[in-house]
């Protein structure tokens, strides 16, 4: 089991870091090749001295204190999801919960009864599941959603994690 997720772990080796609090999967070198390590607080970048929020990162529960076991429970399904298509580090962060791969290609923000996110797609999307997006430059286009219950996280969901993912590996 994943400390605190109620799931277990969809592949082999999910150690939970001590050190950074982060979920690390199994690492493929062809996607985590030639990261740089902030030596402030040990997250991992595509590119040396990569603007970011230096901080330490928090406890993933403290995310979901106030919110009901189900948002929780879709949070979960995501991950996942997610999960299943390679290494991938869930980043509790102060305000958020960030996917990271090479890069962030998702974030999420628990509330009481939903979970609010966005995805970062290459290409914009027109679903009503997405309640904004926005394009930032070519192959950086933001999907914003609110996640009502498990069943949300569909098939279809499902394929656009798929394309964020493969945004977060750079490999558009």
């Amino acid at each position: 089991m994943i400390r605190g997720w109620g799931i277990p772990p969809p592949r082999e080796g999910l150690p939970h870091s001590p050190t950074d609090n982060c979920v690390r999967l199994p690492h493929d070198e062809s996607v985590t090749r030639v990261m740089w390590t902030c030596p402030d607080c040990g997250r991992t970048f595509a590119n040396r001295n990569q603007t970011h929020t230096c901080a330490k990162l928090g406890d993933l529960d403290r995310h979901f204190e106030k919110s009901d076991p189900a948002v929780r429970a879709t949070f979960d399904r995501v991950v996942a999801a997610v999960s299943a298509l390679g290494p991938v580090e869930v980043l509790p962060e102060k305000t958020r919960i960030a996917l990271h791969v090479r890069m962030s290609f998702a974030a999420f923000t628990p509330r009481r009864r939903w979970l609010d996110g966005h995805l970062v797609l290459a290409r914009e999307v027109a679903d009503d599941r997405f309640r904004r997006v926005q394009v930032f430059s070519r192959g950086n286009v933001l999907h914003e959603f609110r996640l009502t219950s498990v069943d949300d996280v569909d098939a279809a969901f499902v394929a656009y994690l798929g394309e964020a993912y493969r945004v977060g590996c750079q490999r558009r």
